[in-house]
């Protein structure tokens, strides 16, 4: 027993230093990061090269051209679209792509307004961001001027993330539309 206590005096310090060490660097690793982004998304629902497609149309509204009725947007309602959009630097499409956005919304109004539920995931291909994700789901006023979707997860250099984003509708042809985004991620 005498030579184990004789050890207990080095492996001691060692043990203390070590403990230190791990709760200094778990500690840093908890401390959250901010990543603030500026993007264009494209959507092209109509003409050539679509990014976004109807899977599920409205009972009302078979054609997505020929809406009845006194309210357009409320003959739209539940009908279901399947996105896969370019995200760029700039809102010109010719620009550098530095995501995509993948997912669905469904005009989710019976009202006098253009409102959709986005469950989307907004992928970046270029930039210190490359290989991450964050993930939204919310209602979107398409019409108004203050929108706002809650970030509510991602992966890679954003998982765990949360946030927002604000957007503003920077063109529309017809329901094409250009929209941009500045995101304000939460991550670790």
């Amino acid at each position: 027993m005498a030579k184990s206590s004789g050890l207990l005096p080095i492996f001691l310090p060692l043990l203390v230093c070590a403990l230190i060490t791990l709760s200094l660097t778990s500690t840093e690793a908890l401390k959250p990061k901010v990543a603030r982004l500026q993007f264009y998304m494209h959507d092209v629902v109509q003409g050539p090269n679509l990014t976004a497609v109807r899977v599920a149309p409205s009972p009302d509204n078979q054609a997505l051209t020929n809406s009845t009725g006194s309210d357009p947007f409320a003959s739209f309602f539940g009908s279901v679209f399947v996105m896969d959009n370019p995200l760029t630097a700039v809102p010109d499409r010719g620009s550098t792509l530095v995501g995509r956005a993948q997912g669905i919304y469904v005009h989710a109004s019976q009202q006098n307004e253009f409102s959709l539920l986005m469950t989307l995931t907004y992928m970046f291909v270029s930039g210190p961001y490359n290989g991450s994700s964050f993930s939204v789901v919310g209602r979107n006023p398409v019409m108004g001027e203050d929108r706002e979707l809650p970030i509510v997860g991602g992966t890679g250099m954003f998982r765990l993330a949360r946030g927002y984003c604000l957007l503003e509708t920077h063109s529309m042809d017809g329901m094409n539309a250009v929209v941009g985004y500045n995101a304000t991620v939460i991550h670790y």
